[in-house]
């Protein structure tokens, strides 16, 4: 996975508008690049990739986390309401206080992490089960679909053309200025993943057997909800609301690999990819458009949901 994520950032940096050769590619990265090198690939192109891969492996690893803490293939965070919260979050501090990129970001930050809480306080009931938690993800996040699209069209002509763009999911105009706030984010987040996850494949084999092994159940699933529930919410806050790729990049990985646990390492390389391959997609077809990112997850992540769903079936 990490080798094919070099591929294909190699190709996306080397085609556009301005052809750049792969050696060429490699050069300017090591700081030998002519000008108009430096300017197609440092420049304008590197920031964007950067963004993806950061992106994509976020929105991976949290997909892993709350599919093993709610044991469901659906248990993702664009399903259970986490995405909404964050994109709610950005939304008001977009459309109702004109707010900054620095500021949404921070909005989706907060929105995101109260959606998380509030989850975890009404699927309550003498702890937290993964079925109660899916299905009070499911019905806040009906919710707060709702309270988006109202305050989309309440808003001004001007700030909906932007915040339309932005729920879908796009890396369009992203820059360096971008870069920086998702990889320190991510620098913090990370690290509380990983040492989350031993605990973690501890709680897939039940809470009795968790709790056996001297694992405090209760407060492990509230510290793994809130560090997935950032980490969804430091992508949203750069990207918006990239949609499936939490819910795929986990079972993706999950069937290369063909490991036990939750494997929150694994699903972050293939959310890169995804994300990545998404993208350089997304720019082809559109030509000179700017098609966001997120419809080409959506079209992807909608024929692999019909997938899984037929197969839990039979």
């Amino acid at each position: 996975m990490l080798a094919a994520i070099v591929v294909v950032g190699v190709v996306t940096l080397s085609t556009g508008t301005i052809s750049v050769a792969p050696l060429d590619v490699a050069r300017t990265l090591l700081g030998n690049g002519s000008r108009i090198t430096n300017f197609a690939v440092l420049d304008l192109r590197l920031p964007r990739v950067l963004i993806a891969i950061l992106v994509g492996a976020a929105l991976g690893m949290s997909g892993a986390v709350f599919q093993s803490l709610s044991r469901n293939p659906l248990g993702s965070p664009d399903v259970i309401g986490f995405n909404y919260g964050a994109t709610t979050g950005g939304l008001l501090v977009l459309l109702v206080f004109g707010g900054s990129v620095l500021s949404v970001s921070a909005g989706a930050l907060i929105g995101g992490l109260v959606t998380a809480l509030l989850v975890y306080v009404l699927a309550w009931q003498k702890g937290v089960r993964g079925t109660r938690l899916v299905l009070v993800g499911i019905g806040i996040s009906a919710i707060l679909q709702a309270l988006n699209f109202y305050l989309i069209v309440n808003a001004k002509i001007a700030d909906v053309a932007r915040a339309t763009v932005w729920i879908t999911g796009s890396l369009n105009n992203l820059g360096w200025d971008h870069v920086w706030p998702v990889l320190i984010a991510l620098v913090v987040v990370v690290p509380a993943l990983l040492a989350g996850s031993r605990r973690l494949n501890m709680l897939e084999m039940g809470d009795d057997a968790a709790a056996a092994l001297g694992v405090p159940v209760e407060r492990s699933r509230l510290f793994l909800i809130i560090a997935g529930t950032a980490a969804t919410a430091v992508a949203t806050a750069a990207a918006g609301p990239i949609a499936f790729v939490a819910l795929t990049a986990p079972q993706l990985a999950k069937r290369v690999t063909r490991a036990p646990g939750a494997g929150i390492l694994p699903a972050a390389w293939m959310g890169a990819l995804l994300v990545l391959a998404a993208d350089f997609v997304a720019q082809r077809v559109a030509g000179a458009g700017t098609l966001p990112v997120g419809v080409a997850t959506a079209a992807v992540g909608g024929v692999y949901l019909g997938w899984l769903l037929r197969r839990s079936r039979r």
